[in-house]
Formats: structure tokens, C-alpha cells, sequence
């Protein structure tokens, strides 16, 4: 059933962002459900339809937000092996294999992780982040590797949301980049928006786009007359917008081993090792895996952090660096 919440604005509470006092006082519902209900006309202010999420409110004003009655995702089950790392009546927290996408999206409506999910516990989702993404709390990229939290139930969704809205969510990276970094650790923070020349890919933009903080160290660099300059990075990410690290490395002047949206030219090395030529060559996803994830308990109110080891495709290439670079 639909579910309305009143408010009647305080004198304290005057010229706020109306989404900025609906969140505030409604701390369950995450700031971008409140901003996506507003855009879907379900908020009242005095008794009419506001569509602004910024629109700012006076003392005595009357607020009513309308959350409807969530819809249920009519999905064809994949019978796809999960990895799960953690289980309970709230959330499954599942290590994703890269080549596999998060949720049904053009081009690819069957063979995604929603729908092994489906397949796993189809009446065991939450259903209020839309039709097609039962569960889906956050996403990593199709050719990314890793961590990610799954809601189970709609009050896990709304709790865990509100966490990552908050950038309170523990989520480290881990991935190896063509050359080498400078500074060798440090804090990207940039804006970061829809590219105009190419809409599937993201950039850093001075002027418009979401606020995107990026930390990163190096943890290794490896070079030597048999490998070109390789380095491999830990990032861990106070925002989680598309794209993030790959856009952030790219920004920096290098790119991510293996990415084919955001690549730069290096020169060939002519002594390369050939084992390792050939592993690099044969990689068909990008260097990067999510690694640590951390996160507040919905119910249980209590601290969880899972961690990750990298793929064996990702090993099996430090590995011959490392042994490369004795």
C-alpha cells in the first residue's frame, strides 16, 4: 500500500531545500528517492504539485509526499552460480564476477545479476529502486570485479541508500594502471558529467555534474627493461558516481589495464616478457576490483566490512610483475 507522509514546515526549519527537511525528518528515505518522488509529481506543497527538489519552504507551509505502492518486477530467472559472501533476512552481500551486468538495461534484459538473484530468492527482494532493479542498492561496472550489498527488503534499501547518500559507506578499490601516478598518493575531487561527445562515457567537468572524491595510493610500481611502468593502486571512494575511478585515473593522465572506454596510447616495449605480453593482451575486463566494502548493519544497527581476495585473472598478473621485477 502507498504511504504519505505530512509535514507542517517549523519556524526552524525555514528556507530549506524541501527535499533537505523531508530527508531530514524522514531519515529512513534516502535524499534521491525524496528527489526522484518529487520529480515523479508526488509531493504537495499547500496543496499543490511541486516538481522542483530544490524549491525552498516558508514557516506554516504544508507538505505531503505520496510514496507509492512499489511495483513488482516481472523477471525471467538466470541460472547463474552467485557468489555469496554473506547472507541474512536483510541483505546478501555477493562477490560479482566481471562480464556480468548489474540489472536489465538495453541490449542485455536476461543474464544479469538481478536475474540470478530472481533465480536465488525471487519473493526476497526489495522492490522500490524500480521494476527492473529489484535488490539493487548501488552497481559496479559490468567489467569490474567485486563487493556489492544487496537489500533484501524495503527497509534495508531505504537504510542502506541513505548510507551511501551520506558517503558513509567503507568502499575500497584495488586496480593496476598503465605508468605510474603523481603525486604517488593523494585526493582527486572533481565534478564529473555525461561526456557531449560520447553518452557512454563520463568526464570531469569544471562547470556542471556531480561531485565525485577520489583517495588513492600506489602500492606497487613495476618497471624494468622486460615490462612497461605499471602501478597498482588502492582507491577508496567518499562518492560513487559512474564511472568514478576510471574517470578520476583518466583525469590523472593514465588509465586502468585493461579498460577499452578510457584508454590512453603507451608506447610498445619492445623486451617485453612474452608470458606477460600475452596475459595483458588477453585480458577481456579492466584491472580493477572492489575489495573492501563497509557498512552499517540496517537492523542490527551494527558495523560489517567483508573483504575481497582479486580474481585469479588478476593474480596470475601480479604475480609474473612481480616475478618479472626481482
Amino acid at each position: 500500500m502507498e504511504k504519505k507522509i505530512n509535514l507542517i514546515v517549523k519556524e526552524d526549519d525555514k528556507n530549506l531545500r524541501i527535499d533537505v527537511l523531508i530527508n531530514k525528518k524522514e531519515k529512513d528515505i534516502s535524499r534521491t528517492r525524496i528527489k526522484n518522488l518529487i520529480l515523479d509529481q508526488r509531493l504537495k506543497l499547500n496543496n499543490k504539485i511541486i516538481i522542483d527538489p530544490s524549491k525552498k519552504i516558508s514557516c506554516g507551509d504544508v507538505i505531503e509526499l505520496i510514496i507509492p505502492k512499489p511495483k513488482k518486477a516481472s523477471l525471467k530467472p538466470y541460472n547463474f552460480k552467485l557468489n555469496i559472501v554473506y547472507e541474512d533476512k536483510d541483505l546478501i552481500v555477493l562477490n560479482k564476477p566481471a562480464g556480468i551486468v548489474m540489472h536489465p538495461g538495453a541490449g542485455n534484459f536476461d543474464n544479469t545479476i538481478v536475474n540470478a538473484l530472481i533465480n536465488h530468492d525471487k519473493d526476497c527482494l526489495s522492490n522500490i529502486g524500480g521494476e527492473l532493479r529489484p535488490g539493487i542498492v548501488h552497481r559496479i561496472d559490468k567489467n569490474t570485479s567485486g563487493l556489492i550489498v544487496i537489500a533484501k527488503n524495503n527497509q534495508s534499501h531505504e537504510h542502506l541508500s541513505s548510507q551511501f547518500s551520506k558517503h558513509s559507506i567503507q568502499r575500497v578499490y584495488e586496480l593496476l594502471i598503465w605508468g605510474k601516478v603523481r603525486p604517488s598518493k593523494g585526493k582527486v575531487e572533481t565534478l564529473i558529467t555525461r561526456s557531449s561527445s560520447n553518452r557512454q562515457i563520463m568526464e570531469v567537468s569544471n562547470t556542471k555534474g556531480k561531485k565525485a572524491i577520489t583517495n588513492y595510493k600506489t602500492l606497487e610500481v613495476f618497471e624494468n627493461k622486460n615490462t612497461p611502468t605499471l602501478s597498482l593502486l588502492e582507491c577508496k571512494l567518499e562518492t560513487g558516481r559512474t564511472h568514478q575511478i576510471r574517470v578520476h585515473i583518466n583525469y590523472l593522465g593514465n588509465s586502468i589495464v585493461g579498460d577499452d572506454k578510457y584508454k590512453k596510447k603507451f608506447k610498445k616495449i619492445k623486451n617485453i616478457d612474452k608470458d606477460l605480453e600475452k596475459l595483458l593482451m588477453n585480458l577481456n575486463r579492466q584491472f580493477l576490483h572492489a575489495k573492501i566494502l563497509g557498512f552499517i548493519h540496517p537492523r542490527k544497527k551494527k558495523e560489517m566490512i567483508f573483504s575481497s581476495i582479486l580474481p585469479q585473472e588478476l593474480e596470475i598478473i601480479l604475480k609474473k610483475l612481480r616475478n618479472t621485477n626481482k
